[in-house]
């Protein structure tokens, strides 16, 4: 049964709570509350129907005040920002999230409070395996974007969600709350489910219907723009992906590319590779280098400011690799530069200090570079990683 949402302060939380984001949705919203409505009736619920209205000038805030829907005012624009404040307001042990469009059927939520009755903390609602009706998605969601997006974050967080975009979900209010959530736009739906697999909700999915939207005004969701967000979302969140793997790559490839042309130039077919390609092969060796520094500069701000999780693989690492070890590799390789640079100078003494042979002088003088560049960022990266394990040492 639905209850008032006008509780007392004291009062005991109820249930459930259906939250609906709005904007400017006047023409179904009246639909969505009274499929609520009926649910919560029908199963007994003890519940109310939260509407966050982001701003709607259409009259939705009157027609859902008319209907008996608690509603709240949300000032900060986003779709993310809604649902924060809804969350936030809401007085239900769980909460079902859905969008008023009418594009998901509020009264066929059995199966989400069943889970979260369950133990489940968060169970998301799958598209692809409940049907997606003609006109209810475009093509390029369909086929492209979705399917992308949610393979990327199932292999970037070994997430067992398969639809990363489905606006029907329900979850435990105090998990959901643990998780700080802190995105504004349409990729707080990424964030809610990244952080939940990180952090270790127990999470689950089960068959949802999308029907076509039923209001006759253009969608708030913007394709490419959107989209891009939940990308950079998704790599900002897995610093493996983003800097790590292709910074390991980049160092492979620059590595054995060097140790091919360090003895001489390299023939393939018709192409001779020498100095030039070796001075390219060094740049990118320092470059992948950089990325690997930067992958694990962003894990362990990441961690210092509950971001991510603590990761015991990077604590690990850190009991082997201390200040001094990175101090003491890295005044390894300024020596080997430096003598490297020396053996360089003496070659060219030996010639009067005259034209030297490039091909020949530039096998030497590349490798020092390489080694005194690589030897200060060792030691640099050194110190600063000391900082930020200070700060989350302390925080701990």
């Amino acid at each position: 049964m639905k209850v008032d949402g006008h509780m007392g302060a004291n009062a005991r939380p109820l249930e459930l709570t259906i939250l609906m984001p709005c904007l400017n949705e006047r023409e179904t919203l009246g639909q969505c509350i009274l499929k609520a409505e009926r649910f919560l009736d029908e199963q007994g619920i003890a519940g109310e129907i939260l509407i966050a209205d982001n701003g709607s000038s259409d009259g939705s805030r009157e027609v859902a005040e008319e209907m008996g829907a608690r509603v709240i005012l949300i000032p900060e624009r986003g779709y993310g920002s809604a649902l924060m404040g809804g969350i936030e307001s809401a007085k239900g042990t769980y909460i079902i999230m859905g969008d008023a469009d009418d594009s998901y059927d509020f009264y066929c939520l059995a199966g989400f409070i069943e889970k979260l009755r369950e133990g489940y903390e968060l169970v998301m609602g799958n598209r692809f395996q409940g049907g997606i009706k003609p006109g209810a998605m475009p093509f390029l969601h369909q086929y492209l974007g979705n399917p992308v997006l949610s393979t990327m974050g199932r292999l970037f967080f070994r997430s067992p969600v398969g639809d990363f975009h489905c606006g029907l979900r329900g979850f435990s209010k105090n998990a959901i709350q643990s998780l700080h959530l802190r995105t504004t736009g349409m990729e707080f739906a990424s964030e809610m489910i990244v952080k939940s697999t990180l952090f270790g909700l127990k999470i689950t999915e089960i068959p949802t219907t999308l029907s076509p939207a039923g209001r006759s005004r253009p969608p708030h969701l913007r394709t490419w723009q959107d989209g891009w967000r939940h990308l950079r979302f998704l790599l900002l969140y897995s610093p493996r992906w983003l800097f790590l793997f292709p910074g390991i790559l980049l160092m492979l490839l620059g590595l054995g590319m060097t140790l091919l042309l360090l003895p001489g130039p390299l023939t393939i077919g018709r192409a001779t590779l020498d100095i030039h390609t070796l001075l390219y092969a060094a740049m990118t060796i320092v470059i992948g280098f950089q990325a690997i520094i930067f992958a694990v500069f962003t894990k362990v701000f990441a961690i210092s400011e509950g971001l991510l999780p603590e990761d015991p693989r990077l604590h690990r690492v850190f009991r082997i690799i201390r200040l001094e070890t990175g101090l003491l590799v890295g005044a390894i390789l300024l020596m080997l530069g430096f003598a490297l640079t020396f053996y360089a100078y003496r070659s060219w003494g030996n010639q009067a200090f005259g034209p030297l042979e490039p091909t020949r002088t530039f096998r030497l003088v590349i490798p020092a570079v390489l080694s005194l560049l690589l030897g200060l960022q060792i030691v640099l990266s050194s110190f600063f990683l000391s900082v930020l394990g200070m700060k989350r040492r302390r925080r701990t």
